[in-house]
Order: C-alpha cells, then structure tokens, then sequence
C-alpha cells in the first residue's frame, strides 16, 4: 500500500475536514489547500499535508531564525513550528480564532520530519487544471521566486502555488532538526 497521510477531524475555519487514512500515492496531484497569509491567497499540493490543527501553545525556542515560532508537542512528538508569514517576508498578522497550524511531512535523508505552518486562515481544498498554473514571474513578486511553484488563475485572482521544498531547504531543515533535537 502505497504512502498513508491523517488528516484530523473537526471543523477548520469554514473546511470540513474528516479523520481518514489518505492513501497519498493515488491523490489526484492537481488538488491543493488553499490559505490566506498577510492578505494574499496560497496553496500547496494536499500530497504534504497530513492535518490541520487550531493554533495553541507554542513553546519558543531560543536562538533560532526569526521565522521560527517554536515547538509543539502533537501526541508526544516535537513539531517545529514555522511563521511562514515570516519565512516570506511578509509582516505576522495577530493571531485570531481563525489561525491554524497546517502540519506537513516533509523528507530528508530518507527520513520523515514533521512541520507546522502557521497560516492565517485556512479556505478550502480545490482542483486546479495544470492549464490555469503559470509559471512563477521572474519579477515584481513580494516573496522569493524560488518558493514559488506557480501561479494558479483562478477566476479573477491567482493564488501563488508555494514549493514547500524550497521554502524549507533541505539545509534549513538539518539547521531545524538541530535545533528541536529531531
């Protein structure tokens, strides 16, 4: 059986999101989880994504890079946290009832490290057609062109497709697994 994933119960601003096993081999790659950050709407492809959580307690971690918030212990395991506003360079919003934490899977050296992103608001999961993804402008985005892994169009609007690889490289990602003693 190919690669599992959990996504959690409950309701997440507005997502209905239920507990299931999501077999992420068979996932339609063209699926991505939408997100508003600093006014701008995201996505990233839901291969990542194992659950969504609620914001809560986040225990700071002295003398790490200013995009990292800290840590978490989800059931017993330390999860670093990441202001991904911060990590664009883009000013934090305060947090609010509707900030979550979206935890990814994210692999180096043939091991598995997860990966909470704190976003804004969390909108919905949807299907974008590989003909409405531009490729990421060489210019005049406000954050590296390198995290970008396109540009959706979505009715009037695009929403910036984000390459979680390059956002957390796979050096930053040894620098964090330093850090929380992963």
């Amino acid at each position: 059986m190919g690669k599992q994933s959990q996504i959690s119960d409950g309701q997440v601003s507005g997502l209905n999101l239920y507990s299931r096993d999501i077999d992420v081999d068979h996932i339609d790659a063209n699926k991505y989880l939408t997100f508003n950050l600093s006014d701008s709407l995201y996505g990233v492809g839901i291969n990542l994504i194992k659950e969504i959580i609620e914001f809560g307690r986040i225990t700071l971690v002295p003398m790490t890079p200013n995009y990292i918030r800290g840590v978490i212990n989800l059931r017993g395991n330390v999860v670093p946290v990441i202001d991904l506003s911060a990590r664009l360079g883009k000013e934090a919003k305060d947090i609010t009832k509707r900030t979550c934490i979206i935890i990814v899977e994210m692999t180096m050296d043939n091991e598995s490290t997860d990966i909470g992103f704190v976003v804004d608001l969390v909108n919905e999961v949807i299907d974008i057609s590989v003909d409405c993804i531009e490729p990421a402008p060489s210019f005049g985005a406000d954050i590296r062109v390198d995290f970008i892994a396109g540009m959706a169009r979505l009715e009037r609007d695009f929403t910036i497709l984000l390459d979680l690889e390059n956002v957390l490289s796979i050096v930053e990602l040894s620098e964090l697994n330093e850090v929380v003693g992963l």
